[in-house]
């Protein structure tokens, strides 16, 4: 609202003066009182410049762009240095950065469906609102396709865009139960052949695996940020179950709440942990398998990394969901299958 009462205020100081100088020509006592008052007020809005210099620039620059060691650095600048480290595939940096904070590696598998544009769009705008937000996305695919770059390159975030073919013994079918393979292997193993050539180990940062249609809090990213070793929180509607996940007390996981094969090591979903860079980097087998069991990647590749005594409980004791997994439903497609027999479907071209 201030930035738009400063612009106002040139404008309406201006249109008062020229006011004053016609109404010094009236004699009536109440043009004399309504003269005075608007030579009050033009005299305050004067003041108002000297009091509060601030343009519409600098007052965004000062609110946006606190970068290193508390000087103001334009967000061009911010850029500037991001495309330097980041040079290839590299989205326009519009979100608030502070060298202060540890970068999020966002690992993002991905793969070709009606909804895709949809979910990617939605997490897009939630991770604009994250400050030092880094996004990998991999698609299931021989090769990158139009709509995800486009899409990558108009969201507004630094971002690499890579893809990995998912091996066809391991690929899902259309009529196979989405838990009948595993899924997301090659992908999220190429975001981590991607973080182990280009993060650097001494930078502050946390790696956090993202499913393409899950719903995440703001709140989570500062929980996760700060990491020590692998961080573990409850997930909503997972499982079979309102929720799932560690069981915590004095900061401490004491337990799993889950039901299915509650003797995993680590009982948990692919959303509900964070591990700090450092420690991801200094273990070059940690991975994930296509030749676990069912429900063991998230334990294969945490095993790697800590034993359960290691591990940190997320704020409050786990007591709060901060992301769910939520799924997209498939579109009912019987309509359009219908007009494309007929010869009568739809625009080829159209992007959903």
């Amino acid at each position: 609202m201030f930035v738009y009462t400063v612009s106002f205020k040139n404008v309406a100081t201006f249109i008062l003066i020229l006011y004053n100088f016609q109404m010094r020509r009236l004699t009536s006592n109440a043009n004399r009182i309504l003269l005075l008052l608007n030579v009050i007020w033009t005299l305050c809005l004067f003041f108002s410049w000297i009091l509060f210099p601030y343009t519409e620039t600098n007052y965004r620059s000062n609110r946006h762009n606190k970068f290193k060691n508390g000087k103001d650095t334009s967000l061009a600048t911010v850029r500037r240095l991001l495309r330097q480290k980041y040079p290839n595939d590299q989205g326009l940096f519009s979100t608030y950065f502070d060298s202060e904070l540890p970068v999020i590696y966002g690992v993002t598998p991905t793969y070709t469906r009606w909804t895709q544009k949809a979910d990617l769009t939605r997490l897009c705008q939630t991770f604009l609102h994250v400050p030092n937000f880094f996004w990998i996305i991999i698609e299931d695919a021989e090769n990158k396709t139009t709509l995800v770059a486009n899409l990558l390159k108009n969201c507004g975030l630094p971002y690499a865009h890579l893809n990995a073919k998912t091996d066809q013994r391991v690929k899902l079918r259309d009529s196979d139960p989405n838990w009948a393979k595993p899924r997301g292997v090659s992908q999220r193993n190429e975001g981590l052949k991607w973080l182990r050539k280009n993060a650097d180990s001494k930078e502050p940062s946390v790696l956090y695996f993202i499913d393409d249609d899950n719903t995440y809090s703001l709140k989570l990213f500062e929980e996760m940020r700060f990491t020590s070793t692998v961080k573990v929180w409850p997930v909503g509607i997972v499982g079979g179950l309102k929720f799932e996940g560690p069981v915590c007390k004095n900061g401490r996981v004491v337990s799993w709440y889950t039901a299915w094969k509650p003797d995993r090591p680590f009982p948990i979903d692919m959303a509900a942990f964070a591990v700090n860079m450092k420690l991801f980097l200094s273990k070059s087998d940690a991975m994930f398998s296509n030749d676990v069991p069912r429900g063991y990647q998230e334990s294969h590749f945490l095993t790697k990394l800590v034993t359960k005594d290691e591990v940190e409980a997320g704020a409050n004791d786990c007591s709060e969901i901060l992301v769910w997994h939520t799924r997209t439903e498939k579109p009912n497609t019987k309509q359009e299958d219908k007009l494309i027999k007929a010869g009568k479907s739809s625009n080829p071209d159209m992007e959903v």
